[in-house]
């Protein structure tokens, strides 16, 4: 197994300094280095006589490049294509044209693709052009990284390359992932089809619901365009929540007065007839939730701020499960939800990170959020896809943010403001 995952915009000098310091630790004898040095290394040397070709083969191989040479070929390939310096990415290929069919990051796990793929997600029409004339045939591919990524004319000049086919079955599910409204409007202007022949749904309305991405009104325009196209989505306050759509919650609000303090099982929020599936993203649990801690969840300030003032209390409790678990406030999410990701990630593809602030922090704490509520709560860890369940009984929202294991989900601003609020553990 690959100890190491290239991120989606190597750096060679990184890699340089990474290849030096694992010479000296293997020098140092130290335990992971000479594990990297065994595991990696076709004929490991001793770790006295280790030279840096030794560390440079070791680290290329825990990246799933064959060799230290291929390895800087990957870096510099990506780095021309980002660069969009169309000449140096031909300089490479026609003097290496194996690379045209292999995997731009190496890692064979990668879904960038070869380099045709991997510059159409980046939208460089010209370095497209070039590599398909050069021989380059992962169109298709690249046609759905396209639309995955909102290069929308990157998708129209990628569909006529390939001679203006019908998008086949499934071909939502990608702009459904990243919840790109412009690219699920192409496909459907480009016949995408909804049903199957049984009428079986192609909508990935699952994908949508449960995509790690956080942008509300693009997701409310998928939905809604899924609807437009004869799709049946069922007519329950969560689902309207999904939708954006204020209205429908008000008037499920005339219907039951009592919607404001009303609990949610999980697959009332991710339908399982929808195929929705087990809770598995790293956050603060949805199961029992209200309508507020939702909001949280899936960044819908604007729904958030309706429920506040139709009277929704910011101290509403999610339901208390037998064993005492539940019970926490929306504030508790603001301190840990996925949201907080698109926050704290800073790696090669972080072109939409959230500023570092806690508008859901400031919003319910200004409309009285109790600093000091306390809960129990159950935190699952996922180590190599094995899932293992953490029990934490009594904690604040501050106390909840610094033992979550995950600390890209948890919002330090928002535990700041708590503080300064007077919250604390």
């Amino acid at each position: 197994m690959p100890a190491r995952r290239l991120p989606v915009r190597p750096n060679l000098d990184q890699l340089k300094h990474q290849a030096k310091d694992l010479l000296r630790e293997i020098r140092q004898e130290n335990p992971g280095a000479l594990a990297d040095l065994q595991q990696f290394h076709p004929q490991p040397p001793e770790p006295a006589r280790a030279k840096l070709a030794d560390a440079q083969l070791t680290l290329a191989r825990s990246y799933q490049a064959p060799s230290w040479p291929r390895l800087v070929l990957a870096c510099k390939l990506i780095d021309a294509i980002w660069r969009d310096h169309a000449d140096a990415v031909r300089e490479l290929v026609v003097k290496h044209p194996e690379l045209l069919h292999q995997q731009a990051l190496v890692r064979l796990d990668s879904n960038w693709g070869p380099p045709l793929s991997y510059a159409a997600n980046l939208g460089r029409d010209r370095i497209i052009t070039m590599l398909h004339q050069l021989g380059a045939t992962d169109l298709m591919h690249a046609l759905d990284r396209a639309v995955l990524q909102s290069r929308i004319g990157t998708a129209r000049m990628l569909h006529r390359m390939l001679g203006s086919p019908t998008p086949p079955p499934g071909a939502l599910g990608s702009p459904a992932y990243t919840l790109s409204a412009s690219g699920t409007a192409l496909l459907f202007e480009l016949g995408a089809p909804m049903v199957d022949e049984n009428r079986e749904r192609y909508a990935p309305v699952d994908v949508v619901l449960q995509s790690d991405s956080r942008k509300p009104d693009a997701k409310h325009q998928i939905l809604e365009m899924y609807v437009q196209h004869g799709l049946d989505l069922p007519e329950t306050p969560m689902m309207a929540l999904h939708r954006g759509r204020i209205d429908l919650l008000e008037a499920h609000l005339q219907r039951d007065p009592n919607l404001l303090r009303r609990t949610f099982p999980y697959e009332a929020i991710f339908p399982p007839e929808l195929k929705c599936g087990v809770e598995d993203l790293p956050r603060t649990t949805l199961a029992g939730a209200t309508l507020l801690h939702v909001c949280v969840e899936f960044d819908e300030l604007e729904i958030a701020r309706w429920l506040l003032e139709r009277g929704m209390s910011a101290d509403a409790r999610a339901a208390t499960d037998a064993d005492g678990f539940g019970g926490h406030t929306a504030l508790f999410g603001a301190v840990v939800c996925y949201a907080n990701f698109w926050m704290n990630y800073t790696g090669g593809w972080a072109h939409n990170r959230k500023p570092m602030d806690s508008p859901w922090a400031r919003l319910l704490l200004d409309h009285g959020a109790d600093a000091h509520a306390r809960a129990s709560l159950r935190e699952q860890v996922w180590t190599e896809g094995r899932r293992s369940i953490r029990e934490h009984r009594n904690l604040t929202p501050l106390a909840w943010g610094r033992v979550f294991h995950n600390q890209m989900v948890v919002s330090e601003p928002a535990m700041r403001l708590i503080a300064e609020r007077g919250g604390g553990a």
